[in-house]
């Protein structure tokens, strides 16, 4: 199933959203125009997350004038493809205007950027050792979905199947996306830390810390949008 829409009931426009796409796009657009291949490959070493420069506390070549942990920040607008980067700004339309007039434009600022990093920690943990650098804004937008599941469960999103375009209870499809995620989570622990790929992990805790943060953030703020 892949999602194109959902219920979206609220008024007004979702700056903030808005803003992290136009962002990531020119982000990416920075990233795929350096001279070379190979400097394109030695942008994302330098500003992606390279988990074995948090558990050393060095910044391996090629550095940046910055602290390291700047890392965990920068990596959330890069991608690794233009096919990396739609999927990544359809989620983030699809569910992040919703979170973003339920909390409020500031708050999901903090909520947006909290679950990217918490996403970029988790894969540091459960891959110390590696060198390989992650980008990509996945970590966020899981945070994302799991703060939509905390707030929208009963919400229709309309999907793409092989049958044509149907609508599923949010709480469905959001459980099956994480239930894929643990279990792809499961093969990754497994292995090797110079195995590149689709870090899952990092999901996962972008998906936990939206589950945890969302309804912090929307406490004592009224519901914006009703189901139907």
């Amino acid at each position: 199933m892949f999602p194109i829409g959902d219920d979206n009931d609220h008024t007004g426009i979702a700056f903030v959203t808005i803003g992290a796409i136009v962002l990531n796009v020119l982000a990416f657009l920075l990233e795929i125009n350096q001279p070379s291949d190979a400097h394109v490959q030695a942008f994302i070493t330098a500003w992606g997350v390279v988990p074995r420069e948090y558990s050393t506390g060095v910044d391996l070549p090629p550095t940046i004038p910055y602290p390291v942990w700047t890392t965990l920040l920068t990596s959330m607008f890069l991608h690794g493809g233009w096919g990396h980067l739609g999927g990544n700004m359809l989620f983030l339309w699809i569910f992040g205007d919703n979170i973003e007039h339920r909390v409020g434009h500031l708050r999901f600022i903090v909520f947006y950027l909290a679950c990217g990093i918490a996403a970029g920690l988790a894969h540091i943990v459960f891959n110390s050792t590696s060198a390989i650098p992650t980008v990509g804004a996945s970590g966020a937008i899981s945070g994302n979905l799991g703060g939509y599941l905390v707030m929208f469960p009963r919400n229709r999103v309309y999907v793409v199947t092989w049958g044509g375009v149907a609508t599923v209870p949010a709480i469905f499809m959001l459980g099956l996306w994480i239930l894929a995620q643990f279990v792809s989570g499961v093969g990754e622990i497994a292995r090797t830390p110079e195995t590149g790929g689709v870090a899952y992990i990092a999901h996962i805790g972008g998906f936990v810390a939206g589950l945890v943060l969302a309804p912090l953030l929307a406490a004592g703020r009224p519901a914006r949008m009703s189901t139907r």
